[in-house]
C-alpha cells in the first residue's frame, strides 16, 4: 500500500479489513519507511538497497543480488502479481493505473518476463502460489491516489480468502506500506498474518531492510545490502 502513517490506518473507521488483520495478527507500531518518495522503498524492501535512486524515475535498470534472484537460485520460485499489468512481462512505465515504479523485479536483468505477472494470474488454488509473491495493487487501490476505503475494499475482496487459507496452511500474508504522507516521520503500518503469527502490537524498531531480512531467514536465504545489518523479526511466532 501507499503513502499514509500507521496512524491514519490502524484504528481508523476507513479501514475496517485492516484494523481487523491488525488485531488478529502482529502489527507493528514502529515501523518505518527508509526514505522518500516511493520506488527507492521499493527497491530497498526488494534489494536491500535503494541504489542511489532519489525520485520515481523510470525505466531503470540494475544487476545486483535481489530477493527474487536469490529464492530462483535456491531452486525455489518467486512471481509478482500487479494490479493492471496489461501483459506477463510487461516493461512499459505505465498504463491506465499501473505504474512501473512500484514493481521493483522489472528493473533487474536476468530475472525472466515470466515473474512479472498480472494480478488477474493470482491463483485461486493456493497451493500453486510460488514460493513468495509480491502482489501490488494500482494506484487507485493503493490509496495513492484512491481513498483509504478503496484500498482496504481492494485487500478485503482480493486477499480476504487468501489470508484465511494462509492462517490454516502455514502460510503468511506481510502488509506494509510504501512510505509515509511526509507527516509523521516514515512511520508506516505493517502487519504481518498467518498460520503460525502470534498475534499483538509489537514495539520494536522494524524497516524494510528489517522485513527483507525476515523473508531471507524464513526461506534460509542469506540476507542482502542492507537487511545484513538488521535481524530477523522472530518474536512474534508460536512456539
Amino acid at each position: 500500500m501507499e503513502n499514509h502513517a500507521a496512524a491514519q490506518i490502524i484504528g481508523s473507521s476507513a479501514a475496517p479489513y485492516i484494523d481487523h488483520l491488525a488485531r488478529t495478527g502482529a502489527s507493528f507500531s514502529n515501523s518505518f519507511a527508509i526514505t522518500h518518495p516511493s520506488e527507492p522503498n521499493y527497491l530497498a524492501l526488494f534489494s536491500g538497497s535503494t541504489h542511489g535512486v532519489t525520485d520515481d524515475s523510470c525505466p531503470l535498470t540494475f544487476s545486483g543480488p535481489n530477493l527474487a534472484a536469490q529464492l530462483r537460485a535456491a531452486g525455489k520460485s518467486f512471481a509478482g502479481y500487479s494490479d493492471g499489468l496489461p501483459s506477463t512481462g510487461y516493461t512499459g512505465c505505465s498504463a491506465g493505473e499501473y505504474a512501473r515504479k512500484h514493481v521493483p523485479w522489472t528493473d533487474f536483468r536476468g530475472l525472466p518476463g515470466a515473474v512479472n505477472q498480472p494480478a488477474a494470474a493470482f491463483p485461486d488454488h493456493y497451493r500453486k502460489l510460488p514460493t513468495l509473491s509480491f502482489v501490488i495493487p494500482n494506484l487507485l487501490h493503493d490509496m495513492h491516489d484512491g481513498t483509504v476505503t478503496q484500498g482496504d475494499t481492494w485487500l478485503r475482496q482480493h486477499l480476504g480468502r487468501y489470508v484465511q487459507w494462509a492462517r490454516r496452511h502455514n502460510s503468511l500474508l506481510v502488509l506494509t506500506w510504501d512510505e509515509d504522507d511526509t507527516s509523521h516521520d516514515n512511520r508506516i503500518p505493517t502487519i504481518i498474518t498467518g498460520a503460525a503469527v502470534r498475534p499483538g502490537s509489537y514495539a520494536e524498531h522494524v524497516t524494510h531492510y528489517r522485513v527483507l531480512r525476515t523473508l531471507e531467514a524464513l526461506e534460509r536465504l542469506h540476507p542482502i545490502g542492507a537487511a545484513r545489518q538488521t535481524q530477523p523479526i522472530e518474536n512474534i511466532w508460536r512456539p
